[in-house]
């Protein structure tokens, strides 16, 4: 009897749509959805199965008011009237708005979107990895800035899908591709503008837990300029375009020839200041090497033996005069005091013949001694015959 009640209500009702907002959640580990749908007036029971379930792009959350379009029915265990929801939609904003905010909340929640955790991007790349469709506009756009900024550094691309069911799982494939590249210093995640359905791809989880996993840093340029993706929050260093996100990774090879050559330039004026100032140190320690050198040693000691010399000749020569000065000088003395000097004057020395000794006084002397008379140029002897004394005695 119920299932032909359950029947005929499908048949008569129909297809409807039902604005209320969801309580009671219960999400089974089958897959299938049941809760309440309520408004002001009332309440109905509704069950949302796993095939319709997979469809809808949004987490279910309590109180969020949606517009569900459902087939009425009845559980017959119950006799309840129920509703059998084919599709859901928020009420006020759009599904994908919708399951884009739900998914913001929750990565941020777990630390996705830390600034702590982003990389800096390498100034100087050894090699780009390129993870986009290869035969996009994007990766044309790449290829453009390259050539135009850097074109040595080599670039790798990762070949994907950027759009459809299928398009996050090989994002993430593409992603973790690179991983075991080699030289891949920096990843390049890039796609064109669209909707955001087109873009779709890179507001899902899987997706962002391969960016996040990547052990290169990932610079993001999804859309355009007005375009904002869970890929370009979770990346470390997001672009707004395509053509952005290449001039972001590539240095700019004209940028860098002139700060070589004005590096070039400061370091040959510090290179000549340090050549001067070592040859200037050179040339003093040269001098000091000189000066102490056996040979400036031996000169130095040679030198001074020349100068002692001639000090000590004119010392000898200074010291012979002063004597010889003085020596006359007693020549002079001893020959004013001599004997002979006085003899040559008219004097004589006077001896006793007998004994030899000198006659100073008459009393000297006897009468008939023989005297020996010493004169400046002879001698003479002599006898006494006769001689006086003071007093007159003879």
């Amino acid at each position: 009897m119920l299932a032909g009640l359950t029947g005929l209500i499908e048949e008569k009702v129909g297809r409807i749509f039902v604005v209320g907002e969801i309580s009671n959640l219960h999400n089974a580990r089958s897959g299938h959805s049941y809760f309440t749908l309520k408004d002001d007036a009332g309440q109905i029971r509704a069950a949302l199965f796993r095939g319709n379930g997979a469809r809808v792009r949004f987490d279910l959350e309590e109180g969020l008011e949606v517009v569900a379009e459902a087939d009425v029915s009845i559980y017959a265990a119950r006799g309840d009237l129920q509703l059998i929801v084919r599709g859901l939609e928020p009420r006020g904003v759009g599904a994908l708005q919708l399951a884009f905010e739900q998914l913001q909340r929750r990565l941020a929640a777990a630390g996705y979107f830390d600034e702590e955790r982003k990389r800096p991007i390498p100034t100087h790349p050894r090699r780009i990895g390129i993870v986009t469709s290869p035969t996009s506009a994007a990766v044309r756009d790449v290829l453009k800035i390259a050539g135009r900024r850097f074109p040595g550094i080599p670039l790798l691309i990762s070949p994907t899908l950027v759009q459809g069911e299928e398009a996050p799982a090989e994002i993430a494939a593409a992603i973790a591709r690179l991983a075991n590249a080699s030289e891949i210093d920096v990843i390049l995640l890039v796609r064109g503008g669209g909707s955001i359905e087109d873009l779709w791809a890179f507001n899902t989880e899987i997706v962002a837990k391969a960016i996040l996993n990547s052990p290169q840093p990932i610079v993001s340029g999804v859309g355009h300029e007005t375009d904002t993706t869970i890929a370009d929050l979770v990346a470390d260093l997001r672009a707004p375009t395509p053509s952005a996100a290449a001039m972001l990774a590539l240095p700019d090879a004209n940028a860098l020839r002139d700060i070589v050559g004005r590096e070039r330039r400061r370091l040959a004026v510090a290179m000549r200041r340090q050549i001067d100032q070592h040859a200037q140190r050179l040339h003093r320690l040269n001098q000091v090497l000189g000066a102490r050198s056996p040979q400036a040693r031996i000169a130095l000691a040679r030198t001074r033996e020349i100068r002692a010399r001639e000090a000590a000749v004119v010392a000898i020569r200074s010291r012979l005069e002063v004597g010889r000065r003085r020596l006359g000088e007693l020549a002079a003395r001893l020959d004013a005091l001599s004997p002979l000097a006085v003899l040559g004057r008219g004097y004589s020395i006077i001896r006793r013949e007998a004994d030899g000794r000198i006659v100073r006084a008459a009393g000297d002397v006897s009468l008939g001694d023989r005297l020996d008379l010493q004169l400046s140029d002879g001698r003479i002897e002599a006898e006494v015959i006769s001689f006086e004394t003071p007093d007159g005695a003879d």
